[in-house]
């Protein structure tokens, strides 16, 4: 349950950054109020799914989710780069979550 718990922390980070990008430096009020809650939850969610989870693990975990999610929305919403580079360097973090995962048994 705990890494449930973690990926749906994942993608709240993802709704938080993208959301940072929507609300112009917090100038904008809906984007804003929807940036702050999803921070909120996904912080909360985190520290739920440490119970269950080395902090290390699930905090690299959660911090993989959101870093990869956010390069994919930015490249799908904001039209950013989407270079062999970029792409490898994506990997690299997906089979890190993954390695971690499998390890954390």
């Amino acid at each position: 349950m705990s890494w449930v718990v973690l990926i749906i922390a994942g993608i709240f980070e993802i709704v938080w950054a993208v959301g940072l990008k929507y609300s112009h430096g917090f100038s904008k009020l809906v984007p804003s109020m929807v940036t702050a809650c999803a921070m909120i939850v996904s912080f909360v969610l985190l520290g739920i799914a440490a119970r269950g989870l080395p902090i290390g693990t699930a905090y690299a975990v959660w911090t993989g989710i959101g870093s990869t999610g956010t390069v994919i929305a930015g490249i799908y919403l904001f039209h950013e780069s989407r270079d062999w580079g970029r792409v490898c360097c994506m990997l690299f973090i997906l089979a890190g979550v993954a390695g971690l995962k499998i390890l954390s048994r």
